[in-house]
C-alpha cells in the first residue's frame, strides 16, 4: 500500500483536535496508591524476613515480615524502579513499576543466595538479569518499556524490534530478523508454555505478521535471548523470547479499556476466591472500516482473547491455566481501484481466513531442594488462502490458488530446577505429538512456463527430547560456569530418530575481571525441526519428497563473546561479536535457493521439493549503552554490524535477504512530574538485498495471468538492494490519576520527517483504458511491462486512551 494514496492531512486535523477534547475533559486529581508484595528465597521458595524495600528516588520502603510480606502504603502515583535488598543474597531491581490508585501493585522478588567472597575482588552485583547459562545475548524489556513504545502502538512484537541484533522489514510486518537470521528461527513461550506465532496473518511455515497478538496488559517482562539459549528451550535458531505474565488482582476487580490506533480491547482481572486470580482480555479491530473509508483495496479484521487463571493449592503447589486465540479475516474492497498500485494489489493479494489457538496448564511443585515444572499446552493453526484470475469467483477455470491447511500439536514437558551444594542444576524431558494436513491446489511459474501444484497431504509426528544443564559459581562469585546438553528426536525418518545426531551441547563462561567489567563467553549447538510445510510436502505420486531426500534438522552453531561495564547508575555498556555457522538447511529445488531466503511476506512458504544441502553464515559486531530510568530519564543505544550469507548452487556464499549490515537503534525519553513523559525512537536499517525479477519469463501471457506479479530471476539472486531505511518516531503521554481508577492518553506519531526510502521497482504489464493488459507487439504470447515504485513514507499520526478504574 503506498502511505501517498491515503489522505494524511485529514487524518493529522482528526488526531489533533480528538486529543484537545480528551485533554479538555480530564480532571488533573491525584491519589495516593499501594505497593506491596512478598520477598522470597530463589532456590527453596521460602520468606525472606526482615528484607529492605527500597523506592529509587523517593523517601519511601519498608520491610518484610515473617512471611516474607511487605506493604508500602501513601506512595505517590508514578513509576519507580523498586529493589530487594537481604543479607547474604543479591539484590534484585524490578524496573519502572508504574503504581496507581487503579489497583494496588503487587510484585514477587526471588533473591539468590550470594557467595561471600574473601578475594581481594569483590563483585558488584548487577541491577540487570543474568543468567548463568546465558552470560551474553540477553536482554530483559519490561511492562513500562512495552507500553510506551515510540511507533509501537502498544504492540508487542514491534517493541522487540528495539533489541540490539533485531532488523525488521519496511512493509508494515512484525518480522523479527535477529543476527542475520530468517524470521521463522525464533521460538516464543508464554509463562512456560511454547506459542508458535504472536502475530495475526501469519506466515505459514515463517513468522511474523503485521500486528502483535499478545495483550500488552498481560506482560510482567520478557526475556530476549539471541545466543546462549537454556538446555530447555530448543527447536530455535536465531532467538528465543520468554514472555512472563503478570498475575490478577488479588484484591478487587480492575477493568481496563483500550482504544488503539487499529482497535477496541478490554481487559479484566480479580480475584476469584481467597487463592485463585484471573485475568483476561479481549480485542477487535476496526481497521476494516477505515481502511474502506479511506479507499483501500484491503479490509483486514483480527480479533483475539487471553486469559491466565492462577490458583495456589497450599504452600508448595500452584497450578497456571492460560490461553491465546485469534480469528483472522481478509477481503478484498474491490471498489477500490483507482490507481495502478492498487489493481496491482487487488490482482496479488489472496483472501486468506485463518484462525488459530494456544491453551496450556503449568504445575509448580516446590520441594526442600528446588521446583518442578511441568507443563501440558496445545496449539493450533488453521490457514486458508484462494484467488482467482481477476478475482472472478464464478469462473473455476480461473482458480489459480486453492489451499487449505491445519497444524495441530500437544505438548507436556517436565523441568526440574535445583541446587545442590555450589551447584545449580536443571534437567527434564518433554514428548509432542504433531498433525499436519493440507489440500494445495496452486499454478506456479517455473523456467519452463506455468505448473499445476496439486496434492493431499496427512503427517503425524512424534517427537522427544531431553536436556540437562549445570552452573557453578568460582572464585567467590568471580568465575560463572554452565554445561548445557540436549537430545531431540522424531518419527519422522529412521534419520531423526538417531537421536546421536541431534545432540546439541552449549557452554557458557563469565568472569569479573573487576567490580564493573566482565567478560562473556558462549559456544553452543542449536537444532530446529523444519516447518511442517517442508515436512509435508508431497510430489505427483503422493510421497512425501523432501523426506525421500533427507529432510532433517537444521543446525546452527554459536560462538559469542563480549565484555560488559556495569555502571552505578542502572546503565550498563557491552559489546559482542558474533557468528553462526548453519548446516542442512532445506534448498528449494525449482527455484534453486535456501529456504533462510524467504519468510518476510504474506502467505506460505516451503511448500515446495526441497532437499537439505543448504548451509550459511552469519556474523558480525553488537555494541549496546542501556540507561535503564535514573532521575527521569532512561535510553538504549544499539549498533550492529551484520552479514548474512548463504551459499548459492554453484557453493559460493551471497548476501542473504537478511544482509542488512548496519543496524541502530535508539530508543529514549524523559518522564516529568504530573503524569508527562516524551519518547522517541530512531532507527536506521542498511538496505537489505533484493533479488530482480525476470522480464521475459514475468511477461508472457500463460505466467501473469496466472502470478498477476514478477516473478524473481535467482540466476541474480539478491544482486540489488534496496536503499537504506530511517525513521524517526515521537510520542507523547500524560497520565492522570484519581481515586480508584487512572486515564492514560497518548499521541504517537510515526516518520516525523517523512523520509521514504527506495524499494526494489515493481513490475506491472501496460493496460489499456478498459483495464486489460496490452499484448507486445513485438513478442508473440507476452505482455508489454513497465515498472513503478512502491511510496512507503509519509507521516503517520494515531491516538489512544486507556482507561483503569
Amino acid at each position: 500500500m503506498k502511505r501517498s494514496d491515503v489522505p494524511f492531512g485529514g487524518c493529522r486535523r482528526i488526531v489533533w483536535v480528538a486529543a484537545a477534547s480528551l485533554l479538555s475533559l480530564v480532571p488533573a486529581l491525584a491519589s495516593a496508591a499501594v505497593l506491596r508484595g512478598r520477598v522470597l528465597d530463589a532456590r527453596t521458595r521460602e520468606p525472606l524476613v526482615a528484607a529492605r524495600i527500597t523506592l529509587q528516588g523517593a523517601l519511601l520502603g519498608a520491610f518484610t515480615d515473617d512471611q516474607g510480606r511487605f506493604v508500602v502504603a501513601d506512595v505517590p502515583p508514578g513509576p519507580y524502579n523498586v529493589q530487594a535488598q537481604q543479607l547474604g543474597y543479591r539484590r534484585q531491581i524490578i524496573y519502572e513499576i508504574v503504581v496507581t490508585p487503579a489497583r494496588p501493585t503487587e510484585l514477587e522478588f526471588m533473591l539468590e543466595e550470594e557467595v561471600v567472597s574473601t578475594d581481594s575482588v569483590s563483585v558488584t552485583a548487577s541491577p540487570f538479569a543474568r543468567r548463568a547459562a546465558s552470560p551474553v545475548s540477553l536482554r530483559t524489556i519490561g511492562a513500562a518499556e512495552i507500553a510506551r513504545f515510540p511507533g509501537g502502538g502498544r504492540d508487542l512484537s514491534k517493541t522487540l524490534q528495539s533489541t540490539p541484533g533485531v532488523a525488521s522489514t519496511p512493509n508494515f510486518r512484525n518480522d523479527l530478523i535477529i543476527r542475520g537470521g530468517a524470521p521463522n528461527e525464533n521460538r516464543f513461550y508464554l509463562d512456560g508454555v511454547e506459542v508458535p506465532n504472536i502475530n495475526h496473518f501469519a506466515t505459514q511455515g515463517s513468522s511474523g505478521g503485521p500486528v502483535g497478538m499478545i495483550d500488552v496488559n498481560f506482560i510482567r517482562e520478557v526475556d530476549v535471548y539471541t545466543s546462549a539459549f537454556p538446555a530447555s528451550r530448543g527447536n530455535a535458531l536465531s532467538a528465543v523470547m520468554d514472555f512472563r505474565m503478570r498475575d490478577g488482582n488479588a484484591e478487587r476487580r480492575v477493568t481496563t479499556a483500550t482504544v488503539g490506533a487499529s482497535d477496541l480491547g478490554v481487559t479484566l482481572d480479580g480475584p476469584l476466591g481467597k487463592n485463585t486470580t484471573y485475568i483476561l482480555s479481549a480485542r477487535r479491530s476496526y481497521l476494516q472500516f477505515l481502511f474502506e473509508a479511506l479507499g483501500l483495496p484491503f479490509l483486514p479484521t483480527y480479533n483475539d482473547a487471553q486469559f491466565k487463571l492462577r490458583t495456589k493449592l497450599g504452600d508448595r503447589d500452584e497450578i497456571a491455566l492460560l490461553g491465546l486465540g485469534a480469528i483472522d479475516r481478509f477481503t478484498l474492497n474491490r471498489e477500490a481501484n483507482d490507481t495502478e498500485f492498487k489493481r496491482y494489489l487487488l490482482d496479488n493479494l489472496p483472501v486468506t481466513p485463518q484462525w488459530n489457538y494456544t491453551v496450556g496448564g503449568v504445575w509448580r511443585h516446590l520441594s526442600p531442594l528446588g521446583v518442578t515444572t511441568t507443563v501440558l499446552s496445545r496449539n493450533q493453526l488453521d490457514n486458508n488462502a484462494s484467488k482467482y484470475q481477476g478475482n472472478d469467483d464464478t469462473d473455476p477455470a480461473k482458480l489459480l490458488l486453492d489451499y487449505d491447511s491445519r497444524e495441530s500439536e500437544t505438548k507436556l514437558r517436565v523441568e526440574r530446577s535445583e541446587r545442590r551444594g555450589a551447584y545449580r542444576l536443571e534437567y527434564g524431558a518433554g514428548l509432542e505429538a504433531a498433525e499436519y494436513t493440507t489440500r494445495t491446489f496452486q499454478k506456479t511459474p517455473t523456467q519452463s512456463g506455468i505448473i499445476v501444484v496439486n496434492y493431499d497431504s496427512k503427517l503425524t509426528l512424534a517427537k522427544g527430547t531431553v536436556f540437562a544443564q549445570v552452573s557453578r559459581m568460582l572464585a567467590g562469585e568471580r568465575l560463572t560456569l554452565s554445561l548445557g546438553t540436549r537430545l531431540d528426536g522424531s518419527d519422522y525418518s529412521s534419520r531423526t530418530m538417531r537421536l546421536g545426531q541431534q545432540w546439541s551441547p552449549r557452554f557458557a563462561a563469565s568472569y569479573a575481571l573487576s567490580p564493573r567489567w566482565r567478560l562473556n563467553f558462549s559456544l553452543g549447538r542449536y537444532l530446529q525441526l523444519p516447518a511442517y510445510t517442508v515436512l509435508g510436502f508431497r510430489d505427483s505420486t503422493g510421497v512425501l519428497a523432501n523426506r525421500a531426500r533427507g529432510a532433517t534438522y537444521i543446525r546452527a552453531d554459536h560462538l559469542v563473546g563480549g565484555i560488559e561495564l556495569a555502571t552505578a547508575t542502572n546503565s550498563r555498556i557491552t559489546a559482542e561479536g558474533f557468528l553462526k555457522r548453519y548446516e542442512d538447511y532445506p534448498f528449494l529445488l525449482r527455484d534453486q535457493i535456501s529456504l533462510a531466503n524467504l519468510g518476510a511476506d504474506f502467505g506460505v512458504i516451503g511448500n515446495a521439493p526441497s532437499a537439505p544441502t543448504s548451509r550459511g553464515r552469519a556474523y558480525g559486531l553488537e555494541l549496546m549503552a542501556q540507561q535503564r530510568l535514573y532521575r527521569g530519564y532512561y535510553f538504549l543505544l544499539a549498533y550492529t554490524l551484520v552479514r548474512s550469507e548463504f551459499a548459492t548452487r554453484d557453493g559460493s556464499y551471497q548476501p542473504s535477504a537478511w544482509d542488512n549490515r548496519h543496524l541502530v537503534s535508539l530508543t529514549g525519553g524523559k518522564q516529568f512530574t504530573r503524569g508527562y513523559e516524551l519518547g522517541l525512537r530512531w532507527r536506521y536499517l542498511g538496505g537489505a538485498p533484493y533479488t530482480p525479477d525476470d522480464v521475459e519469463l514475468s511477461s508472457r501471457q500463460s505466467v501473469w495471468d496466472a502470478t498477476g506479479r514478477g516473478v524473481p530471476d535467482y540466476d541474480l539472486l539478491n544482486s540489488r538492494r534496496n536503499g537504506p531505511l530511517h525513521q524517526l518516531d515521537v510520542r507523547f503521554d500524560k497520565t492522570w490519576f484519581r481515586t480508584g481508577s487512572s486515564i492514560n492518553l497518548y499521541i504517537d506519531i510515526q516518520n516525523v520527517y517523512a523520509f521514504q526510502p527506495r524499494l526494489a521497482p515493481i513490475l506491472l504489464v501496460d493496460r489499456d483504458a478498459n483495464g486489460n493488459p496490452v499484448p507486445d507487439p513485438g513478442i508473440l504470447g507476452s505482455y508489454l511491462t513497465h515498472t513503478t515504485r512502491e511510496d512507503t513514507g509519509a507521516l503517520l499520526p494515531t491516538i489512544g486512551v486507556t482507561f483503569e478504574f
